[in-house]
């Protein structure tokens, strides 16, 4: 978004890429995201078209790099974004990730909510609550499995938005339900709407604390066909930003855009659309607090 590099001190917000699909169990690509992402957001400009507001106004917003990796080491990757992400919560400033496949998600949980756990709403066409994937424990299918374990997410203030797509068992959303994660399947959501959809997501998750995670593939492909696990029959991009935007004044301790493999899409639309829904999300996180434009 054209923003000065900076250290989380310096700022309220953080922006930070994830380089790293290790996690990825189809196919890859989205350790080139961030790259794409901060490519195509210089497309974004200062003010908001519905709301009149300008984020960078609000808030200091800077770009705090990308959070170091091993690409050859899961677990080591986990640990160090882990670390990166302490820090930043250190100084105080929220982040609003590029990802990185979905397991990303949970070292920045075990960052942000080592004190006490958090809300969470999800935009993706997966659960993401399996237990494993040909014998790991640590893929972009489990981290919200792991989060629960770990007491990193309240399932009771947790709503996953836009759920479909054919699974390997029909069983695999028993741990989720069980839990009490509030799953809505993309047929749900085209039955009730935005709004009413939107309603329940923000009662769920209350005025404490929450993270909001958007996996790209929430979206139907043929609006993001650059991402890994596809699944046709989901939401549009006009749908997703105003869910977002519905988002206005939520608690959120931070934010992700996940799952987006430019090699997949040479267009760039995948990556254009993934820092188009970051722009909107950084104004909902610049709203927060009633802080004066």
């Amino acid at each position: 978004m054209r923003l000065p590099m900076a250290r989380p001190d310096e700022i309220d917000i953080a922006l930070v890429g994830i380089p790293f699909d290790g996690g990825a169990t189809n196919r890859t690509g989205a350790r080139h995201g961030p790259r794409e992402i901060r490519n195509q957001s210089s497309l974004v400009r200062r003010v908001h078209h519905v709301t009149g507001i300008s984020p960078f106004d609000r808030i200091r917003a800077g770009d705090c790099g990308d959070a170091p990796i091993n690409p050859l080491d899961l677990m080591a990757s986990l640990e160090s974004i882990e670390a990166f992400y302490a820090q930043i919560q250190a100084a105080g400033a929220r982040p609003l990730t590029a990802g990185g496949d979905h397991l990303t998600t949970l070292p920045i949980l075990r960052a942000l909510a080592k004190q006490a756990p958090v809300g969470l709403v999800q935009f993706d066409a997966h659960s993401d609550t399996y237990d494993s994937f040909f014998g790991s424990r640590y893929n972009h299918g489990t981290p919200f499995r792991r989060a629960i374990e770990e007491g990193l997410v309240d399932p009771r203030r947790m709503i996953q938005i836009g759920i479909r797509g054919a699974i390997s068992d029909a069983a695999n959303y028993d741990f989720a339900r069980a839990a009490g994660v509030r799953i809505v399947f993309i047929e749900e959501f085209m039955a009730r709407g935005v709004a009413d959809v939107m309603a329940e997501a923000r009662a769920i998750i209350g005025d404490q604390p929450a993270y909001l995670s958007f996996d790209i593939d929430a979206l139907d492909p043929s609006f993001a066909p650059g991402t890994g696990t596809p699944e046709i029959g989901g939401m549009s991009t006009r749908e997703a930003q105003a869910m977002i935007r519905l988002m206005e004044g939520a608690h959120l301790v931070g934010a992700d855009l996940v799952e987006v493999s430019p090699p997949l899409d040479p267009s760039g639309l995948t990556a254009l659309t993934g820092a188009t829904l970051m722009f909107e999300l950084l104004c909902v996180m610049a709203g927060y607090n009633g802080r004066a434009s």
